[in-house]
């Protein structure tokens, strides 16, 4: 079906561009979507109705479905199951505990083998002679707390990973509610936990939901853990952290392959996806479209900041194009 906001034959805009010494040496395309603080479509950049898979942008969504399934998880616990973690100290203590604290280990956790995900704690984690764990891998605090749910309901851990698991039957069903629209398709993320499609449209709407939900609910708990404890969603070194930190009431929450979700405390939200996936247009893109949704703080510009060196001398910068 055709998107009613462009073309599908229509190739999609350049929300970024690479400028290297005074010339543009390269593009990055994309759909991006802005929403009014009541729910509608204030800009729309692309195709923003087609289905993509948000990646790790649906883990407020998994988080909540978590809570629904009747697991008590509050603060850094339920931040950390919603969060792709940098692998720090203190993101690999919890999910330890998360897994004791129901009888478990890193040993159940069937995340693949990483390296954290901030590379300033991946080189210091390889130059303490470590290799890739599974509970180093950046999904493990939501990987910890979908086996802590099956715990509680007496549901096989073994297969908690299966798409007709009752936990990702579920998980489907807060995913539509949120974004209002059906799931388009059932793929695999990269940590192995089924993942569903929607469009950018309603992923921004599902932001919006959470951060407007009525207080103790399962999406107001994990927006507002999320808000108060981002260090444990991102990390240290991380946008998402820095904006919910900066600014207060802001949920935020990228995905792999260049996806970005934002929600505003008063109900603006904002998501995109970058087509070739490239993680280096987030931060330009990112800067523009809170600019655009009246979002006046120093964060913006930090996050903003992408530049391109030459010679070890900055001589450009990836930026916004819209």
């Amino acid at each position: 079906m055709t998107s009613p906001y462009s073309s599908a034959s229509a190739p999609h805009p350049v929300l970024a561009e690479v400028v290297r010494s005074g010339f543009t040496e390269g593009h990055h395309r994309g759909s991006l979507v802005l929403l009014a603080a009541d729910g509608s479509v204030d800009l729309a950049l692309g195709d923003p109705a087609a289905p993509v898979f948000p990646r790790s942008s649906n883990k407020p969504m998994q988080a909540a479905a978590i809570l629904r399934a009747g697991l008590e998880l509050s603060g850094e616990r339920l931040a950390l199951a919603a969060a792709s973690h940098s692998g720090e100290g203190f993101h690999l203590e919890l999910v330890r505990t998360m897994l004791a604290e129901h009888g478990l280990t890193p040993d159940d956790l069937r995340t693949p083998p990483d390296l954290p995900l901030d590379p300033v704690e991946a080189e210091a984690y390889l130059a303490a002679g470590r290799v890739r764990e599974p509970i180093t891998m950046n999904c493990s605090g939501k990987h910890a707390a979908m086996l802590a749910v099956c715990v509680r309901n007496g549901w096989d851990t073994a297969t908690y990973l299966d798409p007709a698991h009752p936990l990702h039957i579920l998980v489907g069903q807060v995913v539509a509610e949120a974004a209002g629209e059906p799931v388009a398709a059932v793929g695999t993320d990269g940590c192995g936990a089924p993942l569903m499609a929607i469009g950018l449209v309603g992923l921004a709407r599902a932001f919006r939901a959470f951060v407007t939900a009525e207080p103790g609910s399962a999406e107001r708990r994990v927006a507002d853990a999320m808000r108060a404890h981002p260090e444990y969603v991102a990390g240290t070194r991380r946008p998402d952290t820095w904006l919910m930190r900066e600014v207060p009431g802001t949920l935020s929450k990228m995905g792999a392959e260049a996806v970005q979700a934002v929600a505003l405390p008063d109900g603006r939200a904002l998501a995109f996806k970058i087509d070739d996936g490239s993680t280096r247009a987030l931060g330009p893109v990112l800067a523009r479209a809170l600019e655009l949704l009246g979002v006046d703080a120093p964060v913006v510009s930090r996050i903003g900041r992408a530049p391109l060196l030459g010679g070890a001398a900055e001589v450009g910068a990836i930026r916004a194009a819209f």
